[in-house]
């Protein structure tokens, strides 16, 4: 029987700092009648009293392995708190609703919502991922289905039954370039609007950075609770982290020349990594984060060691771990300016670079002339109460008729205006003719075109030095940044709901069906 005999709600709006306990699942499983590894790790975690939740993984890295239910439903049996890690790379929207029913009706209410690492292998070669929803639109299902989730039914709007999901996400703050780093805030701020609950940022080294998350959700008027992410290091997975080879963990070469020094000793670098490891934790409770949450591949007694060192440092200990624990990237960019007295960041003072910019936005490589002609093209045409927005409306209205059987529209003019459409959007965007055009949520970026995971609501955390994770280019929303900042809108960039995708509009007119109200954008049109 687990001994803490609060929830995970409970936690982490408790006054006292808690400890949680990370668990990869494996690929394969224990050998008939040989002990299972990980399920003797999960019941000792769930077990020991100073770990008050437990957390599971889904597909990590990008490999395909246990899923998380089968550890999960052990450790719900255990009486532990357990939190289940949900990804969008390997469901659609429907196979992460039905995911979502499924530990709703078990009982397993705390899901962290990821975007997840792009797949690296599989049986056979590498898998196509899904990537059908991003944690932005995972997080507004989940909310959607708190709510009671509205659904047709024989002709009928049906209210299902609402569930109970305590939402969490995760952020990444550990961005060397401010147009790398500033879109993770702003999505950040997104995912809590659309019903998150609680923030992890992930993996790295700068205790500076893991401070910035808090000082911006301050700044930004966010309230939820934050848990501090500790991973335990060795030299070979630190080596990993620092020749980005995990996605969104990162080690910096300052860090890993400590790394390569403390390894060559006669413990292999153990006491380095786990004194690391605990000075993390107790920096995490001096700011006031809710909880710590330690990862690695470790025995349990690691684990307890850990813990039980963090909880022996004197009060005011973290104040130096702080200052000692500053691993950043070269030439890092801060959105706060470093206080002098404790060497984080002060809350008070953001990066002066950063305002003087913002009143004079310097115009980059990608603020091109084709994209300051779509934006007035946009004005001209697609904003609504705008330009030639009403009578273009009324000329698709008029010309929208009866349709065929293959859903192509028996109106010549409709069927030369699409091939136009996607002959010049495909010549200046890349347009894959997905019908739901996403060009004016993304600075006239083609999701579909240049992000690997075709997000529309922000970036993933995956990239590094502000380079796209899965391919050789750069992240197609820092480009996006750089744009709107020469506008003076990166800071509404990522306002507004979440993007959906309808996949029924695929090969359809995008034009047609902004103006008739059939795609994502029918919100926002007016009565014209």
């Amino acid at each position: 029987m687990a001994a803490n005999p609060l929830s995970f709600r409970q936690i982490l709006g408790d006054d006292r700092f808690h400890y949680g306990a990370e668990i990869v699942t494996t690929r394969g499983i224990a050998e008939p009648g040989a002990p299972d590894k990980l399920v003797d790790l999960a019941t000792a975690l769930a077990g020991d009293p100073s770990i008050s939740w437990v957390s599971v993984t889904d597909n990590p890295g990008g490999s395909p392995m246990l899923a998380p239910d089968h550890l999960s439903r052990l450790l719900q049996d255990a009486d532990a708190e357990v939190v289940v890690h949900l990804t969008c790379k390997d469901l659609n929207r429907n196979g992460l609703e039905s995911a979502a029913w499924r530990y709703a009706a078990e009982g397993i209410d705390n899901l962290l919502a990821l975007t997840g690492d792009y797949p690296t292998t599989g049986f056979g070669g590498r898998p196509r991922p899904v990537f059908d929803l991003d944690s932005v639109g995972l997080v507004a299902l989940l909310a959607a289905m708190n709510e009671g989730l509205e659904v047709e039914a024989r002709g009928k709007t049906q209210k299902l039954t609402r569930t109970n999901f305590f939402i969490g996400s995760a952020v990444s703050p550990f961005k060397r370039h401010e147009r790398e780093l500033m879109p993770q805030y702003f999505k950040l701020a997104r995912k809590l609007r659309c019903g998150a609950h609680w923030v992890i940022p992930q993996l790295g080294y700068d205790m500076r950075k893991f401070h910035e998350v808090r000082l911006f959700m301050d700044w930004a008027g966010l309230d939820a609770p934050i848990i501090g992410n500790v991973y335990l290091l060795t030299k070979v997975v630190a080596g990993l982290f620092n020749r980005n080879k995990i996605p969104g963990c990162v080690v910096s070469d300052v860090l890993m020349e400590n790394v390569k020094r403390y390894a060559a000793g006669d413990d292999k670098g153990r006491g380095f990594f786990r004194e690391l490891a605990a000075k993390q934790l107790a920096v995490f409770k001096g700011m006031g984060f809710a909880a710590g949450y330690v990862a690695g591949m470790a025995k349990p007694d690691t684990f307890f060691q850990i813990i039980e060192t963090a909880e022996s440092y004197a009060e005011n200990d973290w104040k130096d771990f702080a200052r000692e624990i500053q691993y950043p990237q070269a030439d890092e960019f801060y959105l706060f300016e470093r206080d002098a007295d404790t060497g984080l960041g002060d809350g008070l003072s953001v990066n002066r670079e950063y305002l003087e910019a913002l009143s004079k936005p310097p115009r980059t490589e990608h603020v091109t002339v084709g994209y300051q002609l779509s934006r007035k093209v946009h004005k001209a045409a697609f904003a609504p109460g705008r330009g030639a927005y009403a009578p273009v409306r009324k000329m698709y209205q008029s010309l929208d008729g009866n349709h065929n059987g293959d859903g192509k529209p028996d109106h010549l003019a409709l069927r030369i205006l699409h091939k136009i459409e996607h002959a010049s959007k495909s010549l200046a965007f890349g347009c894959k003719d997905c019908g739901d055009c996403s060009l004016p949520d993304c600075a006239y970026l083609c999701p579909n075109n240049e992000c690997a995971k075709t997000s529309r609501n922000g970036p993933c955390g995956g990239s590094f030095d502000g380079r796209c994770e899965a391919a050789e280019k750069p992240c197609m929303w820092t480009r996006a940044y750089d744009r709107l900042k020469y506008y003076g809108e990166a800071r509404e960039m990522l306002d507004g709901p979440a993007v959906f995708h309808d996949d029924a509009l695929e090969g359809t007119s995008s034009w047609s069906n902004f103006y008739l109200g059939r795609d994502h954008q029918s919100e926002k049109q007016d009565g014209d």
